[in-house]
């Protein structure tokens, strides 16, 4: 367990979080229009259609699930209320990243290229309105990370002080461009949901849920800027997120809209799980159990659903 008053520097999570950690799987999400949303998220974004014959579109990389894809809503992301603010997909290497980034300004999909200092990233919607996060880890340009109740900042390894939000240097990203570009290929195997970030009602409650209850360590919570995330014994101190931009009484989106359906938590083993579960339970928390399936499903304070695994191998 870190000690959430002395915030890490961030470690490199790909390509996911090693065995005996718990950590994300699939993100499931409703979009409206099937033919739409597999052009976004196959030709756009570059993951795979696992299973072409299915109604849902399961993509991923190699033979993993990344995000499976609900078909048929009557409507778009609904705004101001909670659910998905962004789930993260975290490319392995410079180039990588420099290939997808590529794709986007050559089709000119709108996005917005920031400089965290321990990520480089963009952030683009679907043409639904879910939120995405495109990464590169960068932990090696990181020193510390200075985390008050107000804001945060990053110190980089050079002593310098930065905001986190820094315009991406573009010249400096495509400078990794592979010589034979290839904007078509798919994502690479190693890619994996690095995190998800999610708007709440309450951010104390949300951190009651997600450390205290699903067992997560505590990294930051910064009332100021309305944000706070959670960690892995520093693995990935942003694995999931959560934020008040949308307002302290935002409500839950209504039910024909695309967005967040459940999103794929895995513990390393059964009694991990069930210790978590005991203790959503003492904290008065809704868990589901499907006694056909063994499935097992909780709602965090915010209405943002979870399915419960046990994780195989790296994946949840």
């Amino acid at each position: 367990m870190t000690d959430p008053t002395t915030p890490t520097a961030p470690q490199r999570a790909l390509p996911g979080l090693p065995p005996g950690r718990p950590g994300l799987g699939a993100v499931h999400l409703a979009v409206t229009d099937r033919e739409r949303a597999l052009a976004f998220w196959r030709d756009v974004l570059g993951l795979q259609l696992l299973d072409p014959d299915a109604h849902e579109l399961r993509m991923g990389v190699g033979d993993r699930e990344l995000v499976v894809l609900h078909p048929g809503v009557g409507g778009i992301v609904a705004r101001r209320r909670t659910g998905l603010y962004h789930l993260a997909l975290h490319l392995p290497s410079d180039e990588e990243f420099a290939r997808v980034m590529a794709r986007l300004f050559t089709i000119r999909w709108p996005n917005s290229p920031t400089d965290h200092t321990f990520t480089k990233t963009t952030y683009l919607d679907d043409p639904d309105g879910n939120g995405i996060e495109l990464a590169l880890e960068t932990p090696e340009r990181v020193g510390r990370l200075d985390y008050s109740d107000h804001d945060y900042a990053v110190i980089d390894a050079d002593g310098v002080r930065r905001s986190g939000r820094d315009p991406l240097d573009m010249e400096d990203v495509f400078g990794h461009l592979p010589a034979e570009r290839g904007l078509d290929r798919p994502l690479p195997p190693d890619t994996v949901v690095g995190h998800v970030h999610l708007h709440v009602n309450d951010l104390d409650e949300a951190m009651a849920f997600y450390a205290d209850g699903l067992g997560l360590d505590r990294h930051m919570l910064a009332r100021g800027i309305g944000m706070a995330d959670t960690t892995v014994d520093g693995w990935t101190p942003h694995l999931i997120a959560f934020n008040v931009w949308n307002g302290p009484d935002a409500p839950r989106p209504p039910a024909d809209t695309a967005g967040l359906r459940w999103f794929t938590f895995g513990f390393p083993t059964a009694e991990d799980r069930d210790a978590a579960v005991g203790r959503l339970e003492r904290q008065g928390r809704t868990v589901r159990r499907d006694a056909a399936t063994g499935e097992i499903r909780a709602l965090d304070p915010s209405g943002n659903e979870l399915l419960l695994t046990i994780r195989e191998g790296r994946d949840a």
